[in-house]
Parts: C-alpha cells; sequence; structure tokens
C-alpha cells in the first residue's frame, strides 16, 4: 500500500496520488511530496531511486530489517533509521517498529517494514501544524520524528508505572518470590529492547539540526530542537529505569536474606527449647512409667501425639512463611 501527499507553498495540492505522479509534482516549484511505502522489495523501490536519485547502498538498507538508528548522508539526500515504540500493559510486551526514511530537499519517502506503525499519527500530527508547511520537507520531518519520540516517552513512562508496580510488590509483609522475578525479568528484556532503540536517538536527531546538513531552517529549527530535548529525555528516564530495576533486584535480594536470617533466628530459638527435654529424656533414658507404658494403646498415643506435634509445627511454621 502506497500513500503520498504533495504541498504547495504550505497548502495540502493532493494526495493518494500515483507514485508515477511524483516526478510530476516535484517538476512544480515551491513544492514539497510524501511518498510512504509498506514492506516494499527492491525493486518496488528501484522506480522510485531512479527517480529522485537515493543511493544504492541506502535503497539496501530501506529493505534490510534490524538496522540500528541511525543517519547517513549521500550525495545529494539523507537516510534515517528509527523505530516507533509501543508498550501494552495487557501482554507485557514491548513491540518495535522499524522505519526508514529517504530525505531529499523536496521529498520525504518513508519506507515501513511493517504495517505495525500507524502512519496515520503522523498525517494527524501534520495536519494540526498547518502553520510549518511552508518549510516543505522539514516540516514532513519534524512532524514524523515528533510522533515517533513521542511514542518513545510513553513507551518509557508506561515502563516507569510497571517498575513503580515492582517496588511495591517487593515490600509487600508476603511478597511473591516467584511472581517478582518473573516481572523483574519480562521488565529487563523490554527494557533492555525499549534502550536500543531509544538510546541512539538523541544524537540522530541532534546531527538532524547540523547547518551543513540544511534539514532545519530557521521556522522549524526550535520545533527540531524541542524534538531532540524529548528524545533526551526519554534516553535519560530510560537508563534510569534500568538502574531502578537494579535496584530492585537487589532490595529483593537482601530482603530475602534479611527473612532468611529472621526465620533461622526463630527455628534456632525452638529448637534450642525443644532441645532441652529431648536431651534431659534421652539422658535418663525415659526410665519412669507413663500412661499405657508396655501396651499397643501406649504405642499408638505416642505416635499420634508426635503426628499432631509434627502437623502443628508445620502449619505454624507455613502459617508465618517459615517453610
Amino acid at each position: 500500500m502506497t500513500k503520498t501527499r504533495a504541498y504547495r507553498d504550505g497548502v495540502l495540492l493532493e494526495e493518494d496520488f500515483p507514485m508515477a505522479d511524483v516526478s510530476d509534482f516535484l517538476a512544480e516549484p515551491d513544492t514539497a511530496v510524501w511518498v510512504d511505502l509498506c514492506e516494499p522489495s527492491e525493486a518496488d523501490l528501484a522506480e522510485l531511486a531512479g527517480e529522485l536519485g537515493l543511493h544504492r547502498l541506502a535503497v539496501e538498507d530501506a529493505v534490510q530489517e534490524h538496522q540500528r538508528p541511525k543517519l547517513d548522508r549521500y550525495d545529494g539526500h539523507a537516510f534515517l533509521t528509527a523505530y516507533a515504540v509501543r508498550f501494552d500493559a495487557a501482554s507485557e510486551r514491548t513491540t518495535t517498529h522499524e522505519l526508514a526514511v529517504f530525505i531529499t530537499p523536496r521529498a520525504l519517502v518513508t519506507v515501513r517494514k511493517d504495517d505495525g506503525f500507524a502512519i496515520e499519527g503522523v498525517t494527524r500530527r501534520w495536519d494540526q501544524a498547518p502553520d510549518l508547511a511552508k518549510s516543505g520537507v522539514p516540516f514532513l520531518l519534524h512532524g514524523l520524528l515528533d510522533y515517533v519520540v513521542d511514542g518513545h516517552f510513553d513507551a518509557v513512562q508506561a515502563l516507569d508505572d510497571e517498575v513503580e508496580e515492582l517496588e511495591d510488590l517487593v515490600f509487600d509483609d508476603r511478597p511473591d518470590t516467584a511472581e517478582l522475578q518473573r516481572r523483574s525479568f519480562r521488565l529487563r528484556r523490554n527494557l533492555t529492547a525499549l534502550r536500543r532503540v531509544v538510546g541512539p536517538v538523541p544524537d540522530v536527531v541532534g546531527s538532524l539540526l547540523r547547518p551543513d546538513l540544511r534539514l532545519a531552517d530557521d521556522t522549524t529549527r526550535p520545533y527540531f530542537e524541542d524534538v531532540h530535548d524529548h528524545a533526551r529525555q526519554a534516553a535519560e528516564h530510560a537508563e534510569a529505569l534500568r538502574e531502578r530495576l537494579t535496584t530492585v533486584r537487589e532490595t529483593q535480594l537482601n530482603l530475602q536474606s534479611d527473612r532468611l536470617n529472621l526465620i533461622m533466628k526463630k527455628v534456632t530459638g525452638w529448637a534450642a527449647v525443644i532441645a532441652v527435654p529431648t536431651a534431659v529424656t534421652g539422658f535418663y533414658g525415659q526410665n519412669v512409667p507413663y500412661p499405657g507404658n508396655g501396651t499397643t494403646i501406649g504405642f499408638w498415643v505416642s505416635t499420634v501425639v508426635m503426628l499432631v506435634l509434627s502437623v502443628g509445627l508445620y502449619t505454624l511454621f507455613k502459617k508465618k512463611d517459615w517453610l
């Protein structure tokens, strides 16, 4: 599926026109064009690459998956790779969707590796800022990056809420150790995936602000700087979450160690109390006649007493979470 838009002097001329008309729009002055391709093959990009003069290596990177977030410069255009991120609290999973972007002086081409990236959110972002549309490609690029970075910030905030819930679970009166370990592992895995795609973004956006690249004009520069600030905050927040998660795990282990020491102290106390009569009766051989001595009923009574006491101690220890 291909989506297209054409702007002239900040006004949306036409959208969803055939890709073959791109060259016709670019032949007109003061016109900027956006083309979006979803899951294209290298052959699908060949025609567009010929019209826009895209470098062969950039086209290969646009088709291949799992590229690192980056900004590459070629003669006549730039190539950017970024990721949209979403955290689903229900499934406790972080999903990433790769996006490749060709940036030319008068055209912006986005290549989505799958349909999970909601490009409609980007077009809405453009429609909400018509005052910037006269800037052309910088306007399109800013709206795209602003939407992507906002998604990063939302995902980081969602993971922050999950870490807070985990911190509360650690200090429960009777914490579920297995649940804590499971959630800690999942959070660490999600946070690793998030940091991998969010961490390089501040450097990428910062590179766009370089004067020699001419990717941000005087009108859009403050807006790009705002996106850069948000990207840096998201990256720093993600790094802080990693440290908090490590602290939670260390706190959990320390609390487990403290609880184990307390249980051992209590059990040792019980053992000392029980050891006194055991030592006395063992020393004297319990040679004093007792009820049922020498009879079958005495054997069964003593057996039942031992079982009842053992079950009672087990129940008591289990209730106090010593076992």
